[in-house]
């Protein structure tokens, strides 16, 4: 297990320390309103005064399994912020079928990075903005006290979800810097494994070496 966590988390050496620092920020942007919703919806911990309404789920679905699933889902998708900074984002893990070992395309990672940057920075922003104003993200007002710093549960729950703000731009960095440094060169990846004729010129060195210290030497 620690193995696997080190090969997740462990930063290729040319990265910067701004963007290890930043994908370890994701993590700690995602994980507040991921237990906050945990605790409140499948836990039934009075953090909250309002009410959980069900939305759109159908009624056979229980609101707590989607709580759980919807905030298991969050936390594996800030993980893939670790994907630009690390050997399996340049490299297929062996997990991967077909792909193990060979490497990853640049854009396969930059376009949905990308893509993701910009909805997370839309959807947060615009949440936050509606929300500013007494609205919902349908900008239908609503009349729920319980979005204020009045009282403790309203604070808990602002302070949960803040976080969510920088997730997007936090993104959109890691992969503006994963552009470059897989434009600018070689990954380290891909430099740790010498090219073949440079492997077949080594061997052919190192043999024609061992022939002349065998030879026998003229006087």
């Amino acid at each position: 297990m620690t193995g696997r966590w080190e090969a997740v988390h462990r930063p290729l050496p040319e990265v910067p320390r701004w963007a290890v620092r930043a994908a370890w920020a994701i993590q700690l942007c995602v994980l507040p309103s991921s237990l906050w919703r945990i605790l409140v919806v499948a836990l039934h911990v009075p953090l909250w005064e309002g009410e959980a309404g069900s939305g759109d789920l159908p009624w056979w679905f229980p609101l707590e399994l989607y709580v759980v699933i919807l905030s298991l889902v969050s936390e594996v998708l800030a993980l893939t912020a670790f994907g630009l900074i690390s050997r399996w984002g340049e490299v297929w893990p062996r997990w991967v079928p077909l792909l193990r070992g060979r490497r990853v395309p640049r854009m396969v990672a930059v376009v949905p990075a990308a893509a993701g940057a910009l909805g997370l920075t839309v959807l947060w922003g615009w949440t936050s903005a509606m929300a500013l104003f007494g609205r919902n993200v349908r900008m239908e007002q609503h009349h729920d006290s319980s979005l204020t710093f009045d009282s403790w549960e309203g604070a808990v729950l602002i302070l949960s979800y803040l976080p969510l703000m920088a997730w997007g731009p936090l993104l959109a960095a890691l992969t503006v810097h994963y552009f470059r440094r897989r434009r600018g060169g070689r990954s380290s990846a891909a430099a740790a494994r010498p090219s073949a004729p440079t492997s077949r010129r080594a061997a052919g060195a190192s043999s024609s070496r061992r022939e002349l210290e065998r030879a026998p030497r003229g006087r």
